[in-house]
């Protein structure tokens, strides 16, 4: 990753004035090899992209499967084993192998430059962190033809994505069905502690000079805070799965009941990582707005000190709520008391959140491209997630409403209408950066607009069926129950959020062979990675960014600004 040889302007000009050095075409014998054993943080980080992607087109295809055989009462679609496959595989595909390497793959990316670094603290450390995770998901859809091979749905764990005991001990799943289950969340969990510590060590070793912690970019301030989260969160479900497979193979009884273990551990350990997980994967989404609000609001965003605290508050509060998904398993009074407190405490700094992403988009320029279109949609669809998981919090409500559709309605309106929006808003957003060409504006708003008719129809109607009773694990109903009209309604809305996906991966590749050329800095932004060509050198910047507030890019572009001090 050398320099160019020719002299360079000091400071982010220099940065601005470079050019990508031209080098001999590549064959694809050498392109491929040079993308395996590469440790170029931005590679690793479009791998760990590109493997999300795939794997949500696969989970999306899963999650399709369930909706068709829940269309109408006593469909055969798929039996019974089957569907439980398809929702143990949905569930732990969307978490696993879609949600966490996509938004490492944009901290993996965004990160070391917006700080102003050539590269990851620990380069081989990062590329060593993708394969193992990449394995990960290969071991655990070998599954499907592992074993029995392809009769039914093959071998594929069929235990749902929390898999509680006594389901998992070898009494009840006597194949290697939850062995594949948990070996590959073994080593997706190695890849996700090793992610983490190579971001926090950027964050904290690795920044350009002046980039004190008051200005670097909130993006990076909550991907260092995730990865604390993770290292706290993600070792005790890697713990649990040794302590899983020791009952399966070396005669343990942690979890198995018949021989005096405890189902009720195995539901803390999983809940102790499951509930910080949420907010591992949703504290990126709220860091993508943070950048994306304010650029195309043409405003510094508002109390960045607040936004910090809030997002640190966050992370701490998160660690002490998990036990709101086991109020009917029959805590004390105290017990029930805690959990509903703390998970309420939580509401604050994400209020805090929501009311500075408004007030930074209150009086502004507003332009909405598709990215804000994207972003706005995911504030609106943020609020009405959080009022659902504040009535969840409540145990006598939660007691009525366990484990129904209600509470599927509202976990995808944070893992769909939150997270998934703004992972949205990031591509449209960042891809310029990532290739050099713009994605389609029409196309872009076509895919917007299809996505929220859709997710609608499916999420808000979702919640009446959970109201009606219906159980969240059932794969299939008796015509009398009054869902049928509900659950065609989903399907129908599942199929229009199907449309909208195809024309989002069409847009992505038709755009990087035919879209418009995007330049160093299409959105008139201000953070650093806007100051490098698109796609950015090997070597980020030839000389480091010196910097002297939260907005460099915009201070240099725009010294006339007011604003443009702001600390």
């Amino acid at each position: 990753m050398d320099a160019p040889s020719t002299p360079i302007p000091s400071g982010i000009e220099g940065a601005l004035d470079v050019t990508p050095q031209t080098r001999p075409r590549a064959t694809y014998l050498e392109v491929l090899h040079d993308w395996i054993v590469t440790v170029d943080h931005k590679k690793i980080g479009l791998l760990y992209i590109g493997f999300a992607l795939i794997f949500m087109v696969v989970a999306g295809l899963e999650a399709m499967a369930i909706r068709i055989q829940l269309a109408v009462p006593h469909n055969s679609f798929l039996d019974a084993r089957s569907y439980n496959r398809m929702f143990t595989m949905h569930g732990t595909t969307m978490v696993f192998l879609v949600g966490m390497p996509i938004l490492f793959g944009f901290g993996n990316y965004l990160v070391p430059l917006m700080i102003g670094a050539r590269d990851m603290a620990f380069p081989r450390l990062n590329a060593f962190s993708f394969w193992v995770s990449a394995f990960a998901g290969i071991f655990l859809y070998f599954s499907f033809i592992g074993g029995l091979g392809l009769a039914g749905a093959g071998t594929a764990p069929d235990i749902a994505w929390f898999a509680y005991a006594p389901l998992t001990e070898r009494p009840f799943s006597p194949g290697h069905n939850v062995d594949y289950w948990a070996l590959a969340l073994l080593a997706s969990g190695i890849g996700s502690i090793g992610t983490a510590i190579n971001i926090l060590a950027t964050v904290f070793c690795m920044r350009c000079p002046g980039m004190t912690l008051s200005r670097i970019p909130l993006l990076a301030w909550i991907y260092a805070t995730v990865s604390f989260l993770v290292l706290v969160a993600v070792s005790p479900l890697t713990a649990a799965q040794v302590m899983l497979l020791i009952d399966r193979y070396l005669g343990g009884h942690f979890f198995d009941t018949q021989a005096g273990g405890s189902a009720i551990l195995w539901a803390h350990f999983f809940w102790i990582f499951g509930h910080p997980e949420v907010y591992v994967l949703v504290l990126p989404a709220f860091g993508f707005a943070n950048e994306i609000i304010p650029v195309f609001s043409r405003k510094a965003i508002f109390g960045y000190p607040a936004m910090v605290a809030a997002t640190v508050g966050i992370a701490f509060i998160s660690l002490g709520v998990w036990a709101h998904h086991m109020f009917t398993i029959g805590m004390t009074s105290f017990g029930n008391t805690f959990f509903t407190l703390s998970t309420m405490l939580v509401s604050i700094p994400t209020g805090i959140k929501t009311f500075n992403w408004l007030a930074t988009m209150w009086g502004g320029k507003l332009r909405f491209a598709t990215p804000m279109l994207f972003s706005v949609g995911f504030l609106f669809q943020w609020v009405i997630a959080g009022l659902t998981g504040i009535m969840l919090s409540v145990s006598p409500w939660n007691w009525q409403l366990h484990n129904s559709y209600f509470v599927v309605a509202h976990f995808h309106y944070v893992l769909v209408g939150a997270i998934l929006f703004m992972i949205f808003a990031a591509f449209y957003y960042w891809y310029p950066k990532m290739t050099g060409r713009m994605l389609s504006e029409r196309l872009g708003k076509w895919h917007f607009w299809l996505m929220i008719v859709g997710f609608h129809l499916t999420f808000d109607v979702m919640h009446i069926p959970g109201l009606l009773g219906m159980p969240r694990q059932i794969y299939t109903y008796e015509p009398d129950r009054g869902w049928t009209l509900l659950n065609q309604i989903v399907t129908f809305g599942a199929v229009i959020q199907a449309v909208a996906m195809a024309i989002f991966v069409y847009n992505l590749v038709h755009s990087y062979f035919a879209g418009k050329a995007a330049g160093p800095d299409p959105w008139d932004a201000w953070t650093l990675e806007w100051s490098t060509p698109s796609p950015p050198p090997a070597y980020n910047f030839p000389v480091d960014p010196v910097v002297a507030s939260r907005r460099p890019l915009w201070d240099l572009k725009h010294p006339e600004d007011p604003d443009s001090a702001f600390e």
